[in-house]
């Protein structure tokens, strides 16, 4: 089994292509070891030291490391992954553990459907891909008083980067087609 492994713009994280399918629909964000009790292929990335986060896209793994190199963790991190898919084992354990952060009430006021329909599908068609091939995704969480406020997962989360990625990208595809929006924040 080879598994490839790309830069991402976030320094912490890395972005691991097993070859595989990892999530069949939905993603999977766990911002701790606890958190990935569901999932036995995160619980055995966060075995190892210096891993505080584990992200899951269709055909990806991220990781996000703190503290020591990427050359220390790197090759624990493949072994990891390799082991997992080897075993056979799925990776939930649980179903209904994917997209716990999704699960979250969206907000908006009565009469903004039509423009947070718009919204939604800029971020699903124009966004998210591209996010994707970063490692990471951006959800919508809600819109309110001409601001858009959008959950940001993976290798986006924490990013230096991320904070130009949603002003002038983000924020300006979106006031471009959707002139109500003012602004864009991450929550």
């Amino acid at each position: 089994m080879f598994i490839q492994t790309e830069a991402t713009p976030n320094p912490a994280t890395l972005k691991f292509l097993p070859g595989k399918v990892v999530m069949e629909s939905g993603t999977a964000d766990f911002r701790d070891a606890a958190s990935a009790e569901i999932s036995p292929l995160a619980t055995r990335i966060f075995a190892v030291p210096g891993v505080s986060a584990v992200y899951f896209g269709y055909d990806f793994v991220t990781v996000t490391k703190e503290g020591p190199e990427w050359q220390h963790l790197k090759p624990a991190i493949l072994g990891a992954i390799m082991e997992h898919f080897m075993s056979g084992t799925p990776v939930m354990a649980k179903a209904g553990g994917a997209e716990q952060d999704d699960l979250e009430e969206e907000f908006f006021n009565a009469g903004d459907e039509t423009i947070v329909a718009t919204i939604k599908e800029l971020l699903e068609t124009r966004v998210r891909p591209a996010v994707a091939q970063d490692g990471g995704d951006i959800t919508f969480r809600g819109f309110r008083d001409g601001k858009v406020y959008l959950n940001m997962k993976g290798a986006c989360s924490g990013c230096p980067s991320s904070t130009a990625t949603l002003k002038h990208g983000v924020q300006n595809l979106l006031r471009h087609f959707v002139p109500e929006v003012q602004e864009v924040e991450a929550v």
